[in-house]
């Protein structure tokens, strides 16, 4: 039977759903700097959204039934994954990482028969996304997420270009993590229950997203040539101060692979992969010479956003899992991927592998709907907070308007959803 506090988790949660979309009107109101200006601050920061209402939705556990109830609640919360964001955030952010990743984005792009300008844009959209299958979708996010702030989106305006680019880069993330097993945080949350692994993943999800990834990447490339071959976009790497301070030693950037890499394959276990972080900022101090500033604020504010989407939509199961049981494999595509943009895609497959007596046809659609849908809000998708924390200041008043990035993102959907659908194995 659903319990009071249930109910009152999923209307707080839908509360936080239209905070979202509200966001803009709080930054207009909070650079009017008025005498609440710090309070509409608060209240513009997405990051902050999900975070903000679980305290609520916590103090009124607290209220209604009791503090000890509510303890145990939060005690039988898996923090892991938030945590892990906020890890690989950091490391995948810094300088030497980002060095490397131009290094690779520079020596696909001279190969390519086009300018360089739209060739390096084009890797940026393909590469970039398709390494979050083997490097985690947070790094790829994180990484995709920089090198447009500093080479495409610095220029003050254009915010039709960028909010294109925002969308296709949301989904071109969502799906293009899924040519493994362990990459993509809906498919890792299901893989071991349906017994996927990452040949099972490569041929019957990535190849498909792979292609998608490259079509979306395509039409954005040529729909944006002139942005692009403007001659003041373009430039990989443009770090403030780039042009003055020397070259990364390859020993450092070794180092910081080192770090991802031990983060990436500790990331079923916090206590590993914190204590790597903790030896990741030590070091990092200690050769501060070759660093930027480690993005630690912005990581605990996106942690601080995946933990109350943890928090809240822990009490959504006794009406998604209802949902899904009931739904063909076809709607259950569809609803899933409409469903995943108002709740975390892992949360909904972690939900539909509880549903007994479901075949390979409905767990295919369960998961390609979700990563599907995985680009349209940024709650949609756990690494889409992170793109979103770089990304927010290079937009008008500060803020991403959620309705443009639902629009911008609803045609790369359609061209993943063709991919998936009409290619689909049923």
């Amino acid at each position: 039977m659903t319990s009071i506090i249930e109910y009152v988790a999923t209307a707080l949660f839908a509360i936080a759903i239209i905070h979202t979309f509200s966001v803009p009107v709080f930054a207009r109101l909070a650079n009017r700097n008025g005498p609440h200006a710090g309070l509409w601050h608060m209240l513009s920061e997405v990051e902050a959204v999900f975070g903000v209402w679980a305290c609520v939705m916590l103090f009124g556990m607290a209220m209604l039934v009791n503090v000890d109830e509510m303890v145990a609640y939060v005690d039988t919360r898996d923090f892991t994954e938030p945590a892990f964001v906020f890890a690989i955030m950091v490391v995948a952010a810094s300088r030497p990482i980002i060095e490397l990743v131009n290094m690779f984005v520079k020596g696909i792009a001279r190969i390519m028969p086009m300018p360089n300008a739209l060739a390096m844009f084009f890797v940026t959209m393909t590469f970039v996304p398709l390494a979050g299958s083997f490097i985690t979708e947070p790094a790829a996010m994180t990484l995709a997420a920089l090198l447009l702030r500093d080479a495409y989106f610095s220029r003050p305006g254009q915010a039709g270009f960028k909010y294109l680019t925002l969308g296709v880069l949301f989904v071109n993330i969502s799906i293009g993590g899924v040519l493994t097993a362990y990459a993509a945080p809906p498919v890792l949350m299901v893989a071991g229950t349906f017994g996927w692994d990452t040949a099972y993943m490569a041929t019957h999800f990535g190849w498909r997203a792979a292609v998608a990834v490259i079509i979306n990447a395509s039409l954005l490339t040529f729909i944006s040539r002139k942005h692009l071959l403007d001659g003041s976009l373009g430039a990989l790497p443009a770090e403030e101060g780039s042009k003055v301070r020397p070259p990364v030693p390859l020993s450092v950037i070794a180092v910081h692979v080192l770090f991802l890499v031990g983060i990436v394959m500790s990331a079923h276990h916090a206590a590993i992969f914190l204590g790597l972080l903790m030896l990741f900022i030590g070091y990092a101090h200690a050769y501060s010479r070759h660093q930027n500033a480690l993005l630690i604020r912005e990581g605990l504010m996106v942690g601080f956003f995946l933990a109350g989407l943890v928090v809240l939509g822990g009490l959504q199961k006794w009406w998604l899992q209802e949902l899904l049981a009931g739904l063909s494999p076809i709607v259950l595509y569809w609803g899933a991927t409409a469903l995943t943009a108002l709740t975390d895609n892992a949360a909904l497959t972690y939900l539909g592998s509880l549903v007994e007596g479901t075949d390979e046809v409905w767990r295919y659609m369960l998961v390609a709907g979700a990563v599907t849908g995985g680009g349209l809000t940024v709650i949609a998708n756990a690494p889409n907070p992170a793109g979103f924390s770089i990304l927010k200041r290079c937009f008008p008043d500060g803020a991403i308007s959620p309705l443009k990035l639902l629009l911008s993102a609803a045609v790369p959907t359609l061209v993943a959803a063709m991919m998936f659908i009409l290619f689909g194995r049923f």
